[in-house]
Parts: structure tokens; C-alpha cells; sequence
């Protein structure tokens, strides 16, 4: 059955509005569209959010995470310790370093790394955590810690936690370095964007360098590529920065309203105790996940796998097994998650769960 556009309910709705078309049309007439003053302005605010010195924005969530890798120095002979089930870009930056993937299991109710099996996966080859604080849920930062050897070193990707906290500190200011997506599906959006966050000095320069072909002055040590985030994308997002905390409020608010609804239905989505969810995405557990999905789809609300179990990849099917992690992959199901859903709407939404719970 096909739905009429007007009664779609979107999966996703990015929060622009007049003050993001003022900041672009201020670009537009300075005529700087790139390496401007507004790169410089987003990363004073990311850097604010994150409760770090340095941000620098580059052109995605792919790149902040594989630039936070080889600013470190990882590469060939080297491991990074991934979850079995997050978004591709996790582990796919790690082998274009030139490193190893390690997938190490999940716990399916909290989709994030089962970390007593870290402890099992560190070799002596083994030079980083990449930790993911999937769907915007934190993860036990002290339990990562007690995990590994202090050699070895915890990078965050926080691509969908922005403005979650770990016991009241924000994440992507928890590790080495934090790694953004501002990716449409995210509480702050550029259309595409990321950030790297630290509290290293030289690991931020490293970045920089790194972002803009590893030009350094008027030479090139180390040869890299063109991660730059332009000033027009950076104007876009400017505005949302500014307007944080009520962005995770809206959020919080539809969050809310899905768990009254859905809380004796299945299994809904919550943060530890203490810990601030960033609400990325909302995404429930349900055994019929698959004809869930297919007839939400056909009535018009759009709804989502929550990611992928890595080791069911051609690239990373050597690895296994994850019991977790395939719990976790067919049991996930993303509902619509923004500021514009109505009551009405997610009542329409809760309705259409009941029948597969």
C-alpha cells in the first residue's frame, strides 16, 4: 500500500530553519566558503560541548575516525579493538590506516562493547579501543578502562553522542580523542561534517595537518589527503551548536513518549543510571524485527535495521562467532526519531509495533 507523502512519517528530519539559511547567506556574501572563519567557530563550540581544548572539524564521521587513527601513528602490524556491531565506518577506518580490525562481541541489550570480553582481545599487537556510544547511549567508560593495559589507547567514536553523558561528563571528551558525525541522522547536522576532539595539543595539530594534504608551513612531511570541512557546511551547523541542549530536549521529550508507549510492548532503549542518553537514534528489540520492518515500511512509516553485525560483511567475515552482535542485528529495529513527530504520530507509530510484539 502506498502512502500519501503528507501522512509519511519521516525516520529522520534535520533541524534547520531561518537562522541556518541567515548563517549561509553571511557566507555566501563574505565570499570565504572554506578554511574561514566559521570552521574556527564550530569547533570553539564543539570543543565547549565536548568539555575539551581542541576540535577540528573535517568533511565526516569517516574521516574524524580514520584521521584520529593515524594521527596516533596506528598502521600496518598494529590492532584496534572494534565491536562486532556498530556502523561499518568503526572498523572500515582502522584497515585504511593500514591496521587490523579486532571485532570483539557486544551486549545485546545495551548494543554496546561487551567489555569483559576486551580484556580477552588485547595482544600485545593491540594499540587502541575505538568505543562506540552506539545510538547515542554511553558506554561504561571505567569498565573500558579496568579492561586494558594503560599503553593502550581509548579513542571514542561518538558519532551519534553528542550531547550524552557518561556520570555528567560529555562524551567525546572521555578518551585520547573523540570522533563526530554531523550526518543528517544526528542531533546537530552539517549535511556532512565531523569533528576530532582532545585534550592533546599535539594530537589536534597532527589532525589538522593531516586534514589539509599533511601540509605543514610551506612543506609535506607526511603526505595525506583533503578532509577539510568547508565554511558554508560549518554555517549550517553553527546555529544548531548553539542551540544544544534544546535539541536533546525535543529528543528526550519523543524518547519519553515512545517508552510510555512501547515500555510493556518490547524492549526499549535506556541509558545506565547517572548517564545522559544522546538520542541518536531510538531503537527497540523485537523478535519479529524483519516483518516489522517490511510492514511499517509499506504503511508509511519509515523505520530502520539499527547497524550492521560487521562479521555478516565480506570484508570482516573472518572473524567470529558473535552471539551478541547477532542478537543484536536481527533483533534491532530504529523507529522515526525527531523534533517534528506528534503525539498522533507516535501513537500511529506504537500502534503499528503492537501487532509484531
Amino acid at each position: 500500500m502506498v502512502q500519501a507523502e503528507d501522512s509519511r512519517i519521516r525516520l529522520a528530519f534535520p533541524e534547520l530553519g531561518d537562522a541556518e539559511l541567515d548563517a549561509v547567506r553571511a557566507v555566501f556574501a563574505s565570499g570565504t566558503l572554506t578554511m574561514g572563519p566559521k570552521v574556527e567557530e564550530l569547533e570553539g563550540l564543539v570543543a565547549a560541548a565536548c568539555g575539551v581544548e581542541d576540535a577540528v572539524a573535517v568533511s565526516n564521521g569517516t574521516a574524524a575516525l580514520h584521521l584520529a587513527v593515524l594521527a596516533l601513528g596506528i598502521g600496518p602490524g598494529d590492532e584496534v579493538i572494534v565491536p562486532a556491531y556498530t556502523f561499518p565506518a568503526t572498523a572500515n577506518a582502522v584497515r585504511l590506516a593500514g591496521a587490523t580490525p579486532v571485532l570483539v562481541d557486544v551486549d545485546p541489550a545495551t548494543f554496546n562493547l561487551d567489555v569483559g570480553r576486551v580484556y580477552d582481545a588485547v595482544t600485545p599487537r593491540t594499540k587502541a579501543v575505538l568505543a562506540v556510544h552506539l545510538f547515542g547511549r554511553p558506554l561504561d567508560w571505567e569498565a573500558l578502562q579496568s579492561a586494558v593495559p594503560p599503553e593502550v589507547t581509548l579513542l571514542e567514536d561518538a558519532a551519534g553522542a553528542l550531547g550524552a553523558r557518561w556520570r555528567g561528563m560529555p562524551c567525546g571528551g572521555l578518551g585520547a580523542a573523540g570522533c563526530l558525525s554531523f550526518h543528517p541522522r544526528k542531533l546537530v547536522t552539517t549535511g556532512e561534517g565531523g569533528a576530532v576532539t582532545t585534550n592533546d595539543a599535539v594530537l589536534a595539530e597532527a589532525v589538522r595537518r593531516l586534514r589539509h594534504h599533511g601540509i605543514e608551513g610551506t612543506d609535506i612531511a607526511e603526505p595525506s589527503t583533503n578532509y577539510r570541512l568547508a565554511d558554508i557546511l560549518c554555517a549550517v551547523g553553527i546555529p544548531q551548536l548553539r542551540r544544544l541542549d534544546e535539541l536533546l530536549a525535543e529528543r528526550t521529550r519523543v524518547a519519553a513518549g515512545y517508552t510510555e508507549r512501547l515500555r510493556d510492548l518490547v524492549e526499549v532503549p535506556s541509558a545506565d543510571d547517572g548517564d545522559a542518553h544522546g538520542w541518536q537514534a531510538y531503537v527497540i528489540r523485537l523478535d519479529r524485527r524483519v516483518e516489522a520492518m517490511e510492514t511499517l515500511r509499506a504503511e508509511g512509516i519509515e523505520v530502520q535495521i539499527g547497524t550492521y553485525a560487521l562479521h555478516h560483511l565480506s570484508a570482516y567475515r573472518d572473524q567470529g562467532p558473535f552471539p551478541g552482535a547477532d542478537e543484536a542485528f536481527e533483533r534491532a529495529l530504529a523507529l522515526p526519531l525527531h523534533s517534528r513527530l506528534t503525539d498522533a504520530d507516535l501513537d500511529r507509530v506504537a500502534e503499528g509495533v503492537r501487532r509484531f510484539a
